[in-house]
C-alpha cells in the first residue's frame, strides 16, 4: 500500500512527537497537561485520529524542547497539506508565541551588533526581556567568547593563551531601563578564562535594586571591546531563553569590501541561515542585517565573513604557518597548489547544478580542471585512503566531483550534479580529512551504502552504488556540492584531531 507524501509527513510528526515524550519521560496525559489540551489530545494526534495544529506543534516543541525539531516536523507537513490546492485554508495563525506555564524569563527581541573601527571591535547586545515566571529575576547572565582561529583550535587555544583576554582591556558596561529611566547595572564576574568570560549583570547599582517583577518587562543593554588579534572573523548568537525575534548587524568599513554569510545549527542540523542577509551602505560604512523570528531554543546562528579590499585586516585562517619541526604545514601545501581552504564562502555555498545537455562543453571543462588538480595532488602526498576533490575546492561552484579509490591504477569515478538516492541503515565512524582542512582529522559517521544519481555530461543520468571506502568519499564530496564541511557532521562531543597517526593507513572495515 502506497501512502501519500502528506501521510508520510504526518507520519514523521507523530514519531517525533512521540520520541521526545519519551524522551522526556512523560506520559501522554502529563503532556496534555502541561500544554493545556484535554488529557485525551495527545493520544489522538499520535494515534492519527486529529490533526495536528500550529498551536499544538508550537506548544509541543515548548514542552519538551526539541531543538526545533517537532516544530520543523510539523512545518513540512503543514506545506505539503496546502500545497495541493489554494482552496484548502490553513489553521489561523497563533497571534504570540505560546509559553508553558512557569517559563521565566524570555527575550522579547535581541538585537546584537557588532562594529569595527581602527583595529577594534564594539560588540552592543540589546534585549527586551519579559518575566513570565512567577519569582522576581535579580541578575541575567551573558557570555562572552572569542576565537581569533576558528578554524584551528589547537592554534587558537595557544593564541589565547599567550594573548588572553582581559576585563580592563574590554570596557565593558551595561544598563537597563529605556528613556529617561534608564539605569547602570552592577556587574559580577562569574568565569574568567583566557578566551571565555560569563558575567552576572546585576539589576542593582549603588542607588539600590530595581528587580525584574513577574509580568514585568525590561531592556537591558551591555557592551564590550576586544581587538582585532584577538577576535575571528565570526559572530554568534546563541539561543538560551525563548525568543520571540532575533536581529544581529553588522557593521564594516565599506572599503573593506566585506563578504557575509551565515550559518544556522540546532540539535538537528546546521543548514544556511532560512533567512537573506540584506545589505546597506550609510556613507562609507558597510552594513549588514539578518533576522529571524521565534529562533529554534538552543539553536546557534553565526555570521562570517571575509575582507577583500585594501587596507583591511587579514584573514585569521590557521594560526602557525608551520609545525613543531619548522616544515610548512599541510593546508599550506594545499593552498599552494590551489586547494580553496576553508574559511573561504565558496565553501558553504550550495554549487549551480548544470543544464544539460545545454552546457555539456563547460561541466567537460570542468571536469578537465579537477582531473588535473587530482594529479598536481597525487605528486605531493599519498592517497591509501583514496581521495576526492569537488569543484568548489578548486574554485568553480558548480556541481561536479572526482573521487578516486584507494587504489592509484583506478579511473576517477567522476561525479555531475550529484544526488542521494538511497543509503543504508548501517553506518561507521572514521576519521577522516579534508584537502581545504588538511592539518586535522574529525570522526565522522557515515553510511556502508550509497546509491547516488549522476548525470554524464551528455545530460543522460545513471545510479551507481558505491559501498564503505568509496560511499565515505563519495558523501563527503557530495556534502562539499552542498556547501557542508565534514566537522558539521561531526558529533558534538567529539574534537578534530592534529596530531593523526593512521595517515598513510587504509580505512579498516
Amino acid at each position: 500500500m502506497t501512502t501519500s507524501p502528506v501521510e508520510r509527513a504526518a507520519d514523521q510528526f507523530v514519531t517525533a512527537l512521540a520520541h521526545w515524550r519519551v524522551e522526556r519521560g512523560m506520559s501522554k496525559k502529563q503532556l496534555a497537561a502541561r500544554m493545556g489540551f484535554d488529557p485525551s489530545y495527545v493520544s489522538h494526534v499520535e494515534g492519527r485520529r486529529h490533526k495536528p495544529t500550529e498551536d499544538f506543534a508550537r506548544r509541543a516543541e515548548a514542552v519538551l524542547g526539541a531543538g526545533g525539531v517537532i516544530w520543523q516536523r510539523f512545518q513540512e507537513y503543514d506545506e505539503l497539506r496546502h500545497a495541493r490546492g489554494t482552496a484548502l485554508h490553513r489553521d489561523p495563525p497563533v497571534p504570540v508565541q505560546w509559553l508553558p506555564p512557569g517559563t521565566g524569563l524570555i527575550v522579547e527581541r535581541e538585537v546584537a551588533e557588532l562594529r569595527y573601527t581602527d583595529g577594534t571591535y564594539r560588540c552592543r547586545v540589546r534585549r527586551a526581556l519579559y518575566n513570565a515566571g512567577s519569582e522576581p529575576v535579580t541578575r541575567y547572565l551573558v557570555k562572552i567568547a572569542v576565537d581569533r582561529y576558528p578554524n584551528d583550535p589547537t592554534g587558537s587555544n595557544r593564541h589565547h593563551r599567550e594573548h588572553p583576554l582581559s576585563f580592563d582591556e574590554m570596557a565593558f558596561n551595561a544598563c537597563a531601563g529605556e528613556g529617561d529611566a534608564v539605569e547602570a547595572m552592577d556587574w559580577r564576574i562569574k568565569l574568567d578564562r583566557d578566551a571565555s568570560k560569563e558575567v552576572w549583570l546585576l539589576f542593582a547599582n549603588e542607588g539600590g535594586q530595581f528587580a525584574l517583577y513577574p509580568g514585568e518587562r525590561t531592556t537591558i543593554q551591555y557592551e564590550y571591546t576586544v581587538g582585532v588579534e584577538k577576535w575571528g572573523q565570526w559572530f554568534q548568537r546563541a539561543v538560551r531563553l525563548p525568543t520571540r525575534r532575533l536581529t544581529v548587524r553588522l557593521d564594516f568599513p565599506a572599503s573593506f569590501d566585506p563578504q557575509v554569510w551565515g550559518v544556522e545549527t540546532s540539535l538537528a542540523a546546521e543548514v544556511p541561515v532560512r533567512t537573506p542577509m540584506e545589505r546597506h551602505d550609510d556613507g562609507d560604512r558597510a552594513v549588514f542585517e539578518w533576522s529571524t523570528d521565534t529562533p529554534q531554543l538552543n539553536a546557534r546562528y553565526r555570521l562570517e565573513w571575509r575582507f577583500r579590499g585594501a587596507g583591511a585586516p587579514p584573514f585569521p585562517s590557521l594560526a602557525p604557518a608551520a609545525n613543531g619541526n619548522g616544515q610548512p604545514r599541510a593546508s599550506g601545501q594545499m593552498r599552494g597548489i590551489g586547494i580553496v581552504q576553508r574559511g573561504s564562502e565558496l565553501l558553504r555555498q550550495r554549487a549551480r547544478h548544470f543544464q544539460l545537455p545545454r552546457e555539456e562543453d563547460e561541466a567537460r571543462e570542468v571536469v578537465a580542471a579537477l582531473r588535473e588538480a587530482l594529479a598536481r595532488l597525487e605528486q605531493v602526498h599519498d592517497f591509501t585512503k583514496g581521495v576526492g576533490l569537488s569543484a568548489p575546492q578548486i574554485g568553480r561552484s558548480v556541481a561536479v566531483a572526482v573521487v578516486r579509490s584507494a587504489d592509484p591504477d583506478d579511473e576517477p569515478q567522476v561525479l555531475i550534479n550529484p544526488r542521494v538516492v538511497g543509503e543504508s541503515a548501517d553506518r561507521d565512524e572514521q576519521y577522516e580529512g579534508c584537502l581545504s582542512f588538511f592539518d586535522y582529522r574529525g570522526l565522522v559517521k557515515r553510511p556502508l551504502r550509497l546509491d547516488v544519481e549522476h548525470a554524464r555530461p551528455d545530460g543522460t543520468r545513471v545510479v551507481t552504488r558505491f559501498e564503505r571506502a568509496m560511499a565515505r568519499l563519495v558523501a563527503h564530496e557530495i556534502d562539499h556540492l552542498e556547501g557542508r564541511l565534514y566537522v558539521d557532521r561531526m558529533n558534538a562531543e567529539s574534537s578534530l584531531v592534529p596530531d593523526y597517526h593512521q595517515s598513510g593507513r587504509p580505512w579498516v572495515y
